[in-house]
């Protein structure tokens, strides 16, 4: 269980919580933990089961709430633990910053596959959370391709381009320098596969590339 809240994202401070909670040897319990990023407050809710078939306990979800400065409502979703489709709490709170997650998934024939995923903030499912919107590998999104129509210095250095597609994969927005006229400039960059594009900040967070 401490392996699988560390792969989840949440480190190891829970593993104190959690030993004190199995002791207590319930037949389900809650742990909650805080993380504070630039966007806002991740504050998360563990969720753990024991067997009725044995003494195992299950990892078997979290529920996430976005806590935006200023914003009187926070954003949840529950994300689900198990073998496989598995999302960590920065590409949780990536998801629920609206950015896209791109995942190996497995469906429910048990076959693999490769999709970009996002949160649709306007259609929820029965239990609340809102439906992921998947573009899989044949909706031909090419986040190299997008990048390159960008003068992005780090492209030019293979362990930094891969570096930054690994990131922007993960729903991260990334810092690059942009050559403009000669000039080189810091821009932020994240993936955007509805559009097969890359939406393009300046150093302020203003948006630049506006023709969607």
């Amino acid at each position: 269980l401490a392996d699988q809240i560390k792969y989840t994202g949440f480190g190891e401070a829970l593993q104190p919580a959690l030993k004190e909670q199995l002791e207590k040897g319930e037949k389900e319990f809650m742990i909650s933990h805080e993380a504070n990023f630039e966007g806002g407050i991740l504050k998360s809710e563990l969720n753990f089961k024991k067997s009725d078939q044995s003494d195992l306990y299950f990892f078997n979800s979290y529920k996430a709430m976005l806590h935006k400065e200023g914003e009187p409502h926070s954003l949840e979703q529950i994300f689900y633990v198990g073998k496989e489709n598995n999302y960590t709490m920065k590409e949780a709170f990536n998801l629920l910053e609206g950015r896209s997650v791109n995942k190996d998934l497995v469906n429910k024939q048990g076959e693999g596959y490769n999709a970009w995923v996002s949160l649709n903030f306007k259609d929820a499912e029965a239990n609340g959370n809102f439906k992921m919107t998947h573009y899989h590998q044949n909706y031909g999104y090419n986040l190299e391709a997008s990048l390159e129509k960008h003068s992005i210095k780090e492209l030019e250095t293979p362990k930094f381009k891969e570096d930054l597609i690994n990131s922007l994969k993960k729903g991260n927005i990334q810092s690059v320098t942009v050559v403009v006229n000669g000039e080189e400039r810091k821009r932020f960059v994240e993936a955007n596969p509805q559009f097969k594009t890359v939406k393009m900040y300046d150093s302020s967070m203003q948006r630049i590339n506006d023709r969607e």
